[in-house]
């Protein structure tokens, strides 16, 4: 695996800073105006040249994807899950190259890269399965009178708009491209301005597995201009964006539906919760807090920001995480032996500054900017282990994306939990207890979509399709369905019940 992955990094590395277009209805597109993706391990390295789109290709795109809907919509299932499997073995074949363009774009280390890279493809595999299950979603139904035959059918809405994250650029894209693809919808992608490559690779893929022209279509430009004309745009009856609450809730959900109700699928951050009681396997306990803390550097939505320690404990426990952190490998993502790459973005390191500069004298471990060396044009941080804040604190609320874990030492479960929950999020949450009474408490009473207990694989972190189906309540997410799950693919479909009377 590091051999063959070695292999593509040193191809990618050829391929650095070359231009790459937009996708609109087959066709690729260069604009004349370029932006640059650089890379968060050394800012002057230029990873990648991509076209700048506008509110004129938004209408083009659109136009397209709804003249491709007619055909596309009517194309038998199974021949659409067959293309699609097309590309999710294409990925699949792809997959150390892709790894190593998101680990020059984004920053992950190679085992960060390659899962996601399996879990898009297996994203894929998984609806199509689904697809199967349920026989395209078509049932008979009960019958009033002897004369009368009765079906409910789900069928497509029409163009479908996409706007993708940074953190996970490619299963996060290509997850909801292809449910709504698969369902018969016809589709417009945004990728993130931080990490545009992925999209227009997806799109390339896509394409390469047959998908007819129209009916995914990729645009790389700012969120101001080309997110907001395109969710926006009247022919678009359908928008699943993945991000921040402001964004995904203040301006999307709030003002999606003009004329009339449209599906709206915003999947939002999280500020997740574990609970360690004073029964728990303490090393279990700390091995789970710290992946899902700092794994890829807090950027994750499952991230587990919080933690609420019983006092009998707390010392133990944060001396084993002061530990791990202290032993954290922290450089280049390329290399094999990093746990930590870069923090992604720009935003992100100015965040982790502020935060730091705000935790005041709570800070018990960490959190220094790291500009030695290799790491001096990058932008490279300890995580941070902050003790004590005051529990109405901004740094206890408020999602940070960036490797910061705040302690609370606690009483009883019961204090755990309603501090918990004290949070407009609900996206995961963990437990750490060998009392099955605690356990239960916790399961019944904790308010979010996604819960681990005892899982040093990590806290609040972890999902997989048809495994562990991700999502939120609350302000994590809108639909109160997890993608890569059992109820994934109606939420891109539209009942209609038929009556034909002989």
């Amino acid at each position: 695996m590091n051999a063959s992955l070695d292999e593509a990094i040193e191809m990618v590395r050829g391929q650095l800073g070359r231009t790459w277009p937009l996708h609109v209805n087959g066709e690729r597109r260069l604009t004349g105006v370029t932006d640059e993706s650089l890379s968060p391990s050394d800012t002057r390295m230029v990873v990648a040249r991509v076209a700048r789109g506008n509110a004129d290709h938004v209408q083009s795109a659109v136009a397209a994807a709804r003249a491709a809907f007619p055909a596309w919509s009517h194309t038998p299932w199974p021949r659409r899950a067959a293309l699609l499997e097309k590309a999710a073995d294409i990925i699949r074949r792809r997959r150390y190259e892709l790894s190593a363009w998101m680990m020059f774009e984004m920053g992950k280390n190679r085992i960060e890269a390659l899962g996601e890279i399996e879990e898009t493809a297996d994203l894929i595999t998984y609806y199509n399965a689904q697809m199967r299950a349920n026989d395209g979603f078509v049932r008979k139904m009960g019958q009033l009178v002897p004369t009368d035959e009765n079906t409910s059918v789900l069928r497509p809405y029409g163009v479908w708009a996409v706007i993708a994250p940074w953190n996970f650029p490619y299963a996060l894209m290509g997850a909801p491209v292809a449910a709504a693809l698969l369902t018969g919808n016809t589709v417009v992608m945004k990728p993130s301005s931080e990490t545009p490559l992925s999209g227009i690779l997806l799109a390339e893929i896509f394409t390469e597995a047959g998908l007819p022209p129209g009916t995914v279509n990729c645009l790389t430009g700012s969120g101001r201009e080309v997110g907001n004309t395109l969710v926006h745009h009247p022919d678009v009856r359908g928008v699943t964006f993945t991000g921040s609450f402001d964004v995904g809730f203040k301006d999307i959900y709030q003002r999606f539906s003009t004329d009339y109700p449209k599906p709206c699928i915003v999947e939002m951050g999280g500020k997740n919760p574990a609970i360690v009681m004073d029964s728990a396997d303490l090393e279990r306990a700390a091995l789970g807090v710290y992946r899902s803390a700092f794994g890829m550097n807090g950027h994750k939505c499952s991230a587990c920001s919080r933690l609420y320690v019983h006092e009998a404990v707390a010392d133990e426990l944060l001396a084993r995480l002061d530990k791990k952190l202290a032993e954290t490998v922290i450089g280049d993502p390329l290399q094999r032996q990093t746990f930590l790459g870069p923090l992604a973005t720009k935003a992100s390191f100015e965040d982790f500054k502020r935060y730091i500069g705000i935790a005041g004298g709570k800070i018990r471990t960490g959190g220094e900017v790291l500009a030695d060396g290799a790491r001096a044009q990058g932008y490279f941080v300890q995580p941070a282990i902050l003790d004590g804040l005051p529990r109405d604190h901004e740094l206890m609320r408020e999602e940070l994306f960036v490797p910061i874990l705040s302690v609370q030492r606690v009483k009883s479960l019961d204090e755990a939990l309603q501090q918990a929950n004290d949070t407009r999020f609900g996206l995961t949450a963990g437990i750490f207890t060998k009392k099955q009474a605690e356990i239960d408490a916790f399961l019944d009473r904790i308010e979010a979509g996604v819960v681990y207990v005892n899982r040093a694989a990590g806290a609040t972190t972890g999902a997989w399709p048809g495994v562990q189906p991700f999502g939120g309540w609350k302000g994590s997410g809108s639909t109160g369905k997890n993608i890569g799950g059992h109820y994934t693919l109606p939420l891109y479909l539209r009942e209609q019940s038929r009556t034909v009377s002989s």
